[in-house]
């Protein structure tokens, strides 16, 4: 569209993964396959941590916010790169493309904020066991839960709007297979001064500061583990940790290196968002929840019941 001799852009291209019909025909299935186990595992542990008395603790009232939060994080990218996978015509509308962009800060902060949070609740029952029940008690958690949910949606409404004051006059080829706000900074015909502050300060406060957050409990935790005579208590604690740290690991080192460096459209970029926006989905219930005998021993309880149901 022009308007007085300059160009408005009212759509833009996803460009995608790769232009090559024999490549794009395994990824549809792969990314399918991972689509809908990432669905199916959270799903069943949103199922089971609501059904079953056993698993009305803090740390599973916080892993059913963790469920649903990938099961609509995995929604918001997937089924798109899905569709663009298999159609010709890979254009996204305005409204939709920043609709995009503002979830996709939303879901990303709110992991980083639940993730520090579910660190925090362990270092409480670790190194505070006595005083756990005071410290995570009911108003607690749904307190420092809403709070994140609050404060991730000024955010996230904030870095959206202050990008769609921005001027776009052309080109509009997204070198991604999702709308992010990195690769479309590029596109830019204004000054995106504000935009790159405002992304900047989202990654300190929130980026950063959870991260603090979460390595500093786990410090804790460990030093606290360091201390225990039992050799099968410290070798729980260690593989619980270490397991929960290669997620944070992989959430926190390709988001941070995403959102803190220039983009470039490289394909190292479009990996590390498929890993936080992707793969992180899925991980998180097989690393937080099927490897907990707790929520084991429930799933079994709950498929039992399912099975006398049905005969």
């Amino acid at each position: 569209m022009e308007v007085n001799n300059a160009t408005i852009v009212t759509a833009f291209v996803l460009l995608g993964l790769s232009n090559n019909p024999q490549i794009q025909v395994p990824l549809f299935v792969l990314f399918l396959v991972i689509y809908l186990l990432t669905l199916m595992v959270n799903l069943l542990i949103l199922l089971v941590i609501n059904t079953d008395s056993h698993l009305q603790t803090p740390m599973y009232f916080f892993l059913r916010h963790l469920s649903f939060l990938d099961a609509f994080y995995s929604s918001i990218i997937v089924p798109k790169l899905l569709e663009n996978l298999l159609s010709k015509w890979k254009t996204v509308s305005f409204l939709e493309c920043f609709t995009q962009i503002s979830l996709v800060i939303f879901s990303g902060a709110t992991e980083a904020c639940l993730l520090s949070i579910m660190a925090y609740d362990r270092f409480q029952a670790v190194c505070h066991p006595l005083l756990y029940a005071v410290a995570m008690n009911s108003r607690v958690c749904t307190g420092l839960v809403g709070a994140s949910w609050v404060i991730v949606i000024s955010t996230s409404l904030i870095n959206t709007l202050l990008l769609a004051q921005q001027h776009f006059c052309g080109p509009n080829l997204i070198h991604s297979f999702a709308c992010e706000l990195p690769p479309l900074l590029l596109l830019a015909c204004s000054d995106p001064y504000s935009s790159i502050a405002s992304i900047l300060t989202t990654m300190v406060v929130l980026g950063f500061g959870t991260l603090v957050l979460l390595l500093g409990s786990y410090s804790r935790i460990i030093m606290t583990a360091l201390e225990i005579n039992s050799a099968m208590g410290r070798s729980k604690i260690f593989s619980t940790c270490s397991s929960h740290f290669l997620v944070v690991t992989i959430f926190y080192g390709s988001g941070i290196f995403r959102y803190m460096t220039p983009a470039s459209g490289s394909t190292l970029e479009q990996v590390l968002s498929l890993q936080y926006s992707v793969v992180t989905p899925l991980l998180n219930p097989l690393i937080y929840s099927l490897k907990n005998k707790e929520v084991k021993a429930a799933l079994k309880r709950t498929l039992a019941r399912k099975s006398r149901l049905t005969f």
